[in-house]
């Protein structure tokens, strides 16, 4: 099984993954208007031999099964002061 990764045109770290190249007819016209022109970024096998950056295989394999995409958004920003509340508590 292969995917094909797309970065989105709108959001900064933001890949959707589908099955097929130029092939986005199962991920829903809300989310493409928001995920912006899909920009290629890459083919990529799903059997184990490469690793996902930050994203798990099984749930990609799993969500291209299921929905016919993968949406990969980035982690929400570290606060500072909750970083640094939680140091200085722990003195």
């Amino acid at each position: 099984m292969y995917c094909v990764i797309y970065r989105s045109s709108k959001r900064d770290q933001t890949y959707l993954y589908v099955e097929k190249k130029d092939d986005f007819s199962r991920v829903p016209e809300e989310l493409m208007k928001g995920f912006g022109t899909p920009v290629l970024a890459m083919m990529l096998p799903l059997d184990g031999s490469k690793t996902l950056a930050h994203a798990d295989l099984n749930k990609v394999k799993q969500a291209l099964e299921q929905e016919g995409y993968y949406l990969q958004i980035p982690p929400p920003p570290e606060s500072l002061l909750t970083m640094h509340l939680e140091n200085t508590s722990k003195k």
